[in-house]
């Protein structure tokens, strides 16, 4: 799974909005077939840790090295740090050859013209676009363009629960609604655990839900022209319900204000609390020595009815994409690695590793991910997970609205009052800070 998109992604909106105008990364001049023996390549941090990374990734880059010649130069970047070095290396047209980005920023960075485009006759050397599910291929750029880049690994939000905590506190089912999960929470409470994890300093896990709980209350914060909407009313409701799951409801603890660094999986992972809202969490709760059968996994709860487009969307569409920088001095080995990453043998391999979701059709299909976790997260994906919008301003919309929901989360911690009006004010001051159009 991915681990930490932190706060540190704050550096964007200058950053960003340099290289958009820059259009580094060699997009002037051209890659070439210089070096045809060696790529470099950046490896977002999937796993619990990058030595993890290291050791799920080396035996299959030393695998392409034996199919093809091909010596390939790993690092696995933090999250902390992978936005700003991808935006450095557009800028400055010193990056690899092959990266991963987070499938969010897909339109942001392509905006750079960094980025090799993905047309019809790029894709049929990696075998074609229709080897890839819909839901994956719509946050690999802006509509209307070639994709960025390439779908590597889906993930979906699921509810995870503890089902020791439930049991104790004789609740026999996931609750499939906010509702019901408010007064789960006083049964639990009662039982002296805490509810519901959060990680309130992380701006992308902050946009994340802000995100859900918006397309919940049939809002968008942006509109059809791509223009920002974030004091909509209905978007300044969604983020105050999210950030009331603390301030009113009391489910998340004033603790988890701090938060940013994964600590809210580790306290589910050591039974301090009875649930979490995560990505794909499956491998990093079993590296935490959590047993697979001690919790159970189960749809995001929606408003009412149950999970689906529109107003039951219960996740955005998460995961992880493969891009290529276009001054790469090896294009051609970069399109035979892409190749092989998104092959399904390495697909079975690399999403089995990291508890995600292939999302090549015929690798999705494999008996492998049929499990009851892999289900959840597959059904979600089909039919209740929304892309996050793909417009080039992505990036500064996570800094700004991340950093607004952030601050609410601390003023509640502070013991301040969260009301309509400071919801608004904050998002007031987010929109204020997105470059002009």
């Amino acid at each position: 799974m991915r681990s930490i998109r932190a706060a540190a992604v704050g550096a964007v909106t200058m950053s960003l909005a340099l290289a958009a105008t820059a259009c580094g990364g060699g997009s002037s001049s051209g890659g070439s077939d210089d070096s045809p023996k060696t790529l470099t390549y950046w490896a977002s941090n999937q796993g619990a840790s990058i030595a993890i990374d290291k050791k799920v990734l080396q035996p299959e880059l030393d695998k392409f090295r034996r199919q093809t010649g091909i010596k390939v130069k790993l690092e696995v970047v933090p999250w902390s740090d992978l936005l700003n070095r991808i935006l450095t290396a557009t800028t400055s047209g010193q990056g690899p050859d092959v990266l991963n980005i987070g499938n969010t920023w897909s339109a942001s960075l392509q905006a750079t013209g960094a980025l090799l485009p993905w047309d019809a006759k790029n894709f049929d050397k990696i075998g074609g676009k229709d080897r890839f599910v819909d839901s994956a291929l719509g946050s690999t750029g802006a509509q209307g363009k070639d994709p960025a880049a390439v779908p590597l690994y889906s993930m979906a939000y699921a509810l995870y629960y503890n089902k020791q905590i439930f049991a104790d506190a004789g609740i026999s089912k996931a609750p499939a609604t906010w509702d019901e999960l408010i007064a789960d929470g006083k049964k639990i409470k009662a039982k002296g655990k805490s509810v519901l994890g959060a990680e309130g300093s992380n701006l992308s896990e902050n946009i994340h839900h802000v995100f859900v709980f918006a397309k919940q209350h049939g809002a968008d914060f942006f509109t059809g022209d791509g223009k920002p909407d974030f004091t909509n009313p209905k978007v300044v409701d969604a983020v105050k319900q999210y950030v009331d799951l603390m301030a009113k409801d009391k489910v998340i603890p004033t603790n988890d204000a701090e938060y940013a660094q994964n600590q809210s999986v580790s306290d589910f992972a050591k039974g301090k609390q009875a649930m979490l809202l995560w990505q794909s969490a499956a491998a990093n709760l079993k590296s935490q020595g959590m047993s697979d059968d001690a919790y159970g996994i189960a749809p995001v709860p929606v408003q009412s009815g149950t999970p689906g487009t529109g107003a039951q969307t219960n996740s955005m569409v998460a995961g992880i994409n493969i891009a290529v920088f276009k001054n790469s001095h090896n294009l051609s080995g970069a399109t035979k690695f892409v190749k092989f990453m998104t092959s399904d043998a390495e697909q079975k391999i690399l999403n089995t590793a990291y508890t995600s979701i292939p999302p090549v059709k015929t690798a999705q299909g494999d008996a492998a991910f049929n499990s009851p976790a892999t289900a959840v997260l597959k059904q979600t994906l089909a039919t209740s997970a929304a892309a996050l919008p793909q417009v080039a301003a992505e990036s500064q919309f996570e800094t700004a609205v991340g950093t607004a929901v952030k601050d609410l989360f601390a003023d509640v911690a502070a013991g301040r009052a969260v009301t309509t009006d400071s919801v608004k004010a904050k998002l007031e001051k987010a929109q204020q800070q997105m470059p002009a159009a």
